[in-house]
């Protein structure tokens, strides 16, 4: 007898029918590890968030069987099936997207950030954000980080969340008024929205005042707009000076991310010799469509995808380790 029923008052288990949009991958990786589904509603952020994106509820197993009963029900052949079930399910959707199988799924964010000190990667001034192309760590982990916010492709949102591919994102306003619903669904989803200045300018070639107000502007606006101050800020085009930094850490943020490869649909481009990706490598790509690339913005997330699976790496949310 169901020792799950037992106690639940015979409850009936659910069924293991196959994926409608995001519910199979996402029932592939509850069945897989078992975690529980995460909350419902706004926009949501923190390490919690990002490790339980687009996982929903695993079947029922009541938290009071002891654990020797929890461990035959978990055994018995009702959920073996549903496991496999999963793993079916999460196939399908993997496959719907083009891809051969699901990507891994990122190992939890450490409880502690990792410490920024000036090595490979890492560039630290007295009283100024840190800039960092590469987090210090040792886990085979990389990030993937959007840019700008013109291209506002609902299946690429779709894709990243059924697939439980984390992301950072850098929203420049004048790119991204037209439409913010769109990344307050990529915050609800537990992808972070960051600061990428109002208009979009080169900011090395601004005075501080100016600089100032592109970065804080935008903090504001991002504040009111999706509900979160962000922490983090990348420059556009990368440019950036001392008046940069001190004008961002005014505003609140906390850390500069710049990056050491950019990704498209058809390719990658590394920053070093060896065309490798190394730990903790930060990686750019923008929110642009084919009237700009060889490609749409699903194409591009799974160029990225297939790339970082090829040399062994799992993607994770830049945002839990700085």
């Amino acid at each position: 007898m169901c020792l799950a029923a037992a106690v639940a008052g015979c409850a009936v288990p659910g069924g293991t029918g196959g994926p409608s949009s995001g519910a199979g991958v996402s029932a592939a990786r509850a069945g897989a590890d078992g975690r529980p589904e995460k909350g419902q509603g706004g926009p949501s952020s923190g390490a919690g968030a990002a490790a339980d994106r687009g996982v929903p509820r695993p079947p029922a197993a009541p938290l009071a069987l002891p654990g020797l009963a929890r461990a035959e029900e978990e055994s018995s052949g009702e959920a073996v099936a549903r496991r496999e079930a999963a793993v079916r399910a999460g196939l399908e959707t993997a496959h719907r997207w083009g891809l051969e199988q699901l990507p891994p799924r990122a190992p939890q964010p450490p409880l502690v950030k990792p410490e920024l000190k000036p090595v490979q990667g890492v560039k630290l001034q007295e009283g100024l954000p840190p800039v960092v192309y590469r987090v210090p760590t040792d886990r085979k982990i990389v990030f993937l980080t959007v840019d700008d916010g013109a291209e506002k492709d609902p299946d690429f949102s779709r894709m990243a969340d059924e697939l439980g591919v984390p992301l950072s994102t850098f929203v420049a306003d004048y790119l991204a008024r037209s439409d913010y619903g769109y990344f307050r669904g990529l915050a609800a989803q537990g992808d972070a929205v960051n600061n990428h200045t109002i208009n979009h300018r080169n900011l090395k070639v601004l005075d501080y005042a100016t600089q100032r107000d592109e970065v804080c502007r935008q903090q504001d606006q991002l504040e009111q707009q999706i509900g979160v101050r962000p922490r983090l800020f990348r420059p556009p085009y990368g440019e950036y000076n001392d008046d940069t930094l001190r004008a961002a850490a005014t505003c609140g943020i906390e850390a500069v991310p710049l990056w050491n490869e950019e990704a498209f649909p058809d390719h990658v481009e590394y920053r070093y010799e060896d065309q490798r990706l190394h730990p903790g490598d930060i990686i750019l790509t923008h929110f642009r469509g084919t009237d700009l690339w060889n490609g749409t913005m699903p194409d591009l997330l799974r160029k990225v995808v297939n790339e970082v699976t090829a040399q062994g790496f799992t993607l994770a949310r830049l945002d839990d380790y700085l």
